[in-house]
């Protein structure tokens, strides 16, 4: 194993985090449907990362509800934001895993920062190791000018960022970087796992 990602698995599991570490996506995905019951509820934040993993078809292949706001109507978001806050298990990705053991993200809305850390029976944090970074420093510069340009292209977002491929710290209505999110311990319901995949998964 790369020294890097052993010294930040070893790090996560200092900080408390439920921590586990697998060699690719397909073991990692199903570790995660072992984990997660036919009966629960789901919960998904915006992330590319569980796109990749193909989670939301598997789960709802199997029967469980699932609550996506990037799989809905329009008129339907509202209401499965609102369910996604109260499912049983909560997914999402990071935007940056530092060495030291900490999650670092960026919200624009705040639905998925808020949803990380309280509220559920079991949240899983997916990362592909292309998002570990040395220090908090770097990892918010890799927000900046890695995850919020790919994102602003994919949601067709029309901010500086898209076209410079860099933080112009923006006022713009459609800025992303409103809500900055640092989970530095294992929050005291210790209800947090952060599964760490050896690809590059996501921005």
């Amino acid at each position: 194993m790369d020294h890097m990602i052993e010294k930040t698995l070893e790090n996560l599991k200092k900080n408390h985090f439920i921590t586990k570490y697998f060699n690719s996506k397909e073991e990692a995905m199903e570790d995660i449907l072992k984990e997660i019951p036919a009966d629960a509820s789901i919960g998904i934040g915006g992330s590319v990362t569980i796109d990749q993993l193909g989670l939301y078809e598997r789960l709802i292949y199997r029967g469980n509800a699932v609550y996506w706001h990037h799989r809905c109507e329009p008129y339907e978001k509202k209401t499965v934001l609102k369910n996604a806050a109260v499912s049983d298990i909560y997914l999402s990705s990071t935007n940056a895993v530092t060495r030291d053991g900490t999650l670092i993200n960026i919200d624009g809305a705040g639905n998925r920062v808020a949803n990380m850390f309280w509220g559920h029976h079991k949240i899983i944090i997916i990362a592909g190791i292309n998002k570990i970074t040395f220090n908090y420093d770097e990892g918010v510069k890799r927000i900046k000018t890695v995850a919020c340009p790919q994102n602003a292209e994919r949601l067709n977002l029309d901010v500086p960022c898209r076209y410079s491929g860099k933080c112009e710290d923006c006022n713009s209505p459609q800025r992303m970087c409103r809500i900055l999110l640092t989970l530095e311990r294992q929050p005291m319901n210790g209800n947090v796992h952060v599964y760490l995949i050896n690809e590059e998964l996501g921005y």
